[in-house]
Formats: C-alpha cells, structure tokens, sequence
C-alpha cells in the first residue's frame, strides 16, 4: 500500500470532522483495489487503477464529497449513487458530514469493484449532450454589486452564458438572505480576480 504524500498533507490539512472521513475512503479503496495507484489532480485527491481515474475524493467547510469517474456507466446496484442528472454536490454519495453518512463497507466495496470491472472492460464515460445554453436573467441584487466594481461587472459580462449560470445559481440556491449576501460578496471578489465559479477545480 503506498500512499502518496501530497494526499496525506491534504487530510491532515482538512478540518478535524474531515479527516477521519477521507482516511476511512482512502483505507477502502486501497483495500478493495490493491493496484490502486494516488494522485493529485486539479488540487484534490484522485485514485487510479491501471492508469485511469477510479475515484477521487475531497474535503469541504462542512462536507466531503467521494465519486467515480465512470458513474454515467455505473449500475450502482445498491442505488446509492447520485449520477450526474441529479446531483446535488460535488461526487456521487451527496454530502458527507461524518462516518455515519458513508455507505456500508459492502456497498462501496461492490462500487469499487464495478468501477474496476468497467476499467478492465475498456469502458468509457458517457459524452454528456450539450445544446445552447439558456442565459438565464442576472438577480437584480447581484447586479447591483457587481456594477459597483466595474471589473467584476467587465469580467462577469464576457463570461459565456454557461458560466454565468453557475454563479446565478450558486446565489439563487442560497438557503437564507445571510448566504445569499455572502455569496454575491464571493461572486463580486472573484469576478475582480478574474475567476470562474468552479476555478478552484480547474487544471493549472
């Protein structure tokens, strides 16, 4: 069992509710895929099994997240899974807060095993269909604070339509007034850095 360093830095970096989570992923991967190869990809731990992605995991404020590459192919014979169309975070078994919201070891053992089963098979991720995206309209109080920081709004207005919608929805999905508020503060500062909403997870 080898273990990649830069892995072990980023769970003895992510927050204390997170740490026994991420090490009790990574013990059962490596357990159920011997051959299991780590690595550091777009800043967050991923898996590897014959030189293609298996899984990958990561920490959050308040959540973890753990999904498979292959997850448009998979089966998920416990019906575990959230697949694409349906997800609510980032990964494919929802938020995970502590150990009680993991999956039992058998039914992420048989997940494991299929995502190796489909590796070996030479299977492929689906291609998602893309068409035009629909611009959706900018909330009025987001727009208010970006055309207070005229490089956010320049920024925010070459983003393409797809782009856009990410930070629409992050704000409009926002559970209370308070986080809405802070997310457009996040939004208005990124957009003056020149960042995409997902930049955190794009290839350097």
């Amino acid at each position: 069992m080898e273990f990649h360093s830069g892995i072990s830095t980023y769970i003895e970096s992510a927050a204390p509710f997170a740490r026994p989570i991420l090490n009790q992923l990574r013990t059962w991967v490596h357990q159920f895929c011997p051959e299991v190869t780590e690595t550091v990809k777009w800043s967050f731990p991923h898996f590897e099994y014959k030189g293609r992605i298996l899984c990958s995991m990561a920490a959050f404020s308040k959540h973890c997240a753990f999904g498979f590459w292959l997850e448009s192919v998979m089966k998920d014979p416990h019906g575990i899974m959230e697949h694409s169309q349906a997800k609510s975070s980032m990964g494919n078994l929802g938020r995970i807060s502590s150990l009680d919201d993991l999956p039992s070891e058998i039914q992420i053992r048989d997940l494991i095993l299929e995502a190796m089963m489909l590796i070996d098979a030479g299977v492929k991720p689906e291609k998602k269909k893309t068409g035009p995206v629909k611009e959706l309209e900018t909330p009025a109080d987001l727009m208010e604070q970006l055309q207070s920081v005229p490089v956010a709004l320049e920024f925010y207005q070459e983003l393409p339509p797809g782009q856009k919608k990410e930070y629409i929805l992050w704000v409009t999905e926002a559970k209370t007034e308070a986080t809405r508020s802070k997310r457009i503060e996040t939004t208005v500062l990124w957009c003056s850095e020149r960042k995409r909403r997902l930049w955190k997870y794009e290839s350097c």
